[in-house]
């Protein structure tokens, strides 16, 4: 097995949104924030290269949006999903399968392109099984009011038009060590329903891509919690639980999210859970 990390984009939120009850001048210290609130985040995937599979572990935000769209986001940076699968040596073609953690606009923008003509749209993997599950796609493709913003249906439907789409098949409990990828998946539905956490072993060790369960180092603390969260005091047991097992376990956590941080490990303290130390992925390839 051959881990990548992919660099789809950089892009800014609100810090507020991002860290929801918490003050400015708490969060601030882990995530400046720039004249206008934003903070630095990343739209970073992870490419697994299993013998003749090659699984993409979400696409960020694509390109097919308005400039209107794009303008709320305040992109950064050289990165884009073509440029960092032609680093690695491959291309779209060459996907077999794309995993969604779930199916928000930055998670999942870049699966689905305009087609030729730009009169409708198609899968941007030609090749590649889209892996969701039933609860989420339910949920995805059926938006409550506070979340429709975020599920576009021009990111979600060709996906299942194409005949591309697959569901995981899902245990009875919130863990399930193995899946039809190839990896252990951690259900969650503090941030959005039955989000897909996958836990990757990698070399005798558990490499864990957190989307949006933790989406920077400095939403370690428990309190730290997205204003997007739509359960935020399910968040939080979430995240309490996980971040336990992490510290125990010694788990490598890949964010999706953190501009500045790749991945990190945790530690139990006094106070909690915390931060041990952050590094790039490439120390334990």
């Amino acid at each position: 097995m051959t881990l990548y990390p992919i660099e789809t984009g950089n892009f800014k939120l609100d810090g507020g949104a991002m860290f929801g009850v918490v003050p400015k001048s708490l969060w601030q210290r882990t995530n400046p924030a720039d004249a206008n609130n934003m903070i630095d985040l990343a739209a970073r995937s992870l490419l697994i290269e299993d013998g003749d599979r090659l699984v993409l572990i979400d696409t960020g935000l694509g390109n097919k949006q308005s400039k209107k769209f794009f303008s709320y986001y305040y992109q950064w940076g050289p990165h884009s999903l073509d440029r960092s699968l032609n680093i690695a040596g491959f291309s779209r073609e060459d996907i077999t399968d794309v995993f969604l953690t779930h199916l928000h606009f930055d998670h999942c923008g870049g699966s689905i392109e305009w087609n030729d003509d730009r009169s409708g749209y198609r899968p941007a993997f030609p090749r590649a099984k889209f892996w969701s599950n039933r609860d989420h796609w339910a949920w995805a493709t059926q938006p409550n009011a506070r979340e429709k913003a975020s599920f576009l249906k021009e990111n979600i439907l060709p996906m299942q038009e194409s005949g591309q789409l697959h569901f995981v098949d899902r245990g009875p409990d919130a863990y399930q060590p193995e899946s039809e990828l190839g990896f252990g998946i951690l259900y969650v539905d503090g941030h959005t329903d039955k989000q897909m956490i996958p836990h990757i072993r990698y070399n005798g060790q558990t490499l864990v891509f957190m989307a949006d369960l933790l989406p920077t180092v400095g939403h370690i603390p428990l309190p730290y919690v997205m204003g997007y969260d739509t359960r935020p005091l399910l968040t939080l047991g979430e995240k309490g639980a996980f971040l336990k097992r992490a510290a125990q376990e010694n788990f490598i956590l890949f964010f999706e999210h953190d501009a500045h941080n790749m991945c990190c490990t945790v530690k139990e303290t006094e106070k909690g859970v915390r931060l041990d130390r952050t590094f790039p992925l490439q120390e334990v390839l």
